[in-house]
């Protein structure tokens, strides 16, 4: 088997990651399980270059092959915040709950039909010595009112996704994997790897 280091300490990221590659050959771990990773400073303008950063950073580091993904949420009401800050919305050492409260304080007089928003995911793969593939996801939708369901992590609870009542909290593992933003990166890769194994 390849070994293929997933370029994240999030655990959420990391379990919905790994139950997507680790049936496409690769024996997966992400840098939870490793010793003394590298530190990654995400300090790309998009999602694409942090994705890029990260994969390349430890790829290069334990010379193996490297997934990283970038991902956030884009508000049309608040000039695409958080956007590439949605892991640092509101400044670090806040939790989901922090984050996603804030997020509703600063919509909190914007109505329903402008509340649109959407997830977007910009994954890459880098293998040493060859150059990053790039994949992406998107599923548009709206931010509800309050925060709803347990499912998931980051926005989740405070996202409705396009066609549905429920938040992306409330969906159930199969449903959730279906709409993803990284879900949809990640078939995206899947794809391309079964073509260029």
């Amino acid at each position: 088997m390849t070994r293929l280091i997933v370029a994240t300490g999030n655990r959420g990221k990391t379990k919905e990651i790994n139950s997507i590659v680790a049936d496409l050959g690769f024996e997966v771990s992400s840098l939870l399980d490793v010793e003394n990773p590298p530190e990654i400073i995400e300090d790309g303008d998009t999602f694409e270059a942090n994705a890029v950063k990260k994969a390349q950073t430890v790829a290069d580091f334990y010379q193996c092959a490297s997934l990283a993904d970038d991902s956030g949420l884009v508000v049309d009401a608040l000039d695409g915040a958080p956007g590439v800050y949605s892991a640092r919305y509101g400044g670090h050492g806040l939790n989901d709950t922090q984050r996603y409260e804030k997020l509703l304080d600063a919509l909190k007089d914007v109505p329903a039909p402008r509340r649109t928003a959407r997830f977007e995911c910009a994954l890459a793969f880098v293998v040493p010595g060859d150059v990053p593939h790039i994949f992406r996801g998107t599923v548009e939708g709206h931010i509800a009112l309050a925060p709803r369901g347990t499912n998931g992590f980051g926005y989740d609870p405070v996202f409705i996704p396009n066609g549905r009542s429920e938040s992306m909290a409330e969906l159930d593992n199969a449903q959730k994997r279906q709409l993803s933003h990284r879900g949809q990166a990640l078939d995206s890769f899947a794809a391309w790897l079964q073509k260029n194994k």
